[in-house]
């Protein structure tokens, strides 16, 4: 598991963490499969980042496996949605409330979309899982 810095980044109000912390992650993305993906540092990392409140971190991660994945696919619909809800708590810890609520409902529509096109679980995420890091978007209070 690729380790975090010692404090989430929040552009604007600390460092940026050295992009050396995703690079082994990163690295060969574009070579594998949507399966191979979904069980990759890059995609695993960007799961424990997320949920430890790691919001720019999770979309530094998910970004590569976004571009690597087919274009109109169930699972890139999904990487767009969870790349979006980082995105929304980000704003939200920022304090930019308005911005959050922007884009809430276009990580939801990816999201739908997502699991529309791939079924009831797209890279080993269920609806179920997805709706709890939705509900820690909700949940998230700014600094």
């Amino acid at each position: 598991m690729t380790p975090l810095p010692p404090a989430p980044h929040l552009p604007g109000r600390n460092p940026r963490p050295d992009p050396a912390i995703f690079a082994h992650a990163l690295a060969g993305l574009e070579a594998l499969s949507p399966e191979a993906l979904a069980l990759s540092p890059a995609f695993q990392g960007g799961l424990s980042a997320f949920r430890a409140g790691y919001y720019w971190e999770a979309h530094e991660f998910w970004e590569g496996i976004w571009s690597a994945l087919p274009q109109a696919s169930a699972e890139r619909e999904l990487m767009r949605g969870l790349i979006q809800l980082a995105n929304a708590g980000l704003k939200r810890r920022m304090g930019r409330e308005a911005a959050a609520v922007r884009i809430l409902p276009l990580a939801e529509a990816a999201l739908r979309e997502g699991f529309r096109r791939g079924g009831e679980s797209v890279m080993g995420l269920d609806r179920r899982q997805v709706a709890e890091l939705e509900a820690r978007i909700r949940a998230e209070n700014a600094l």
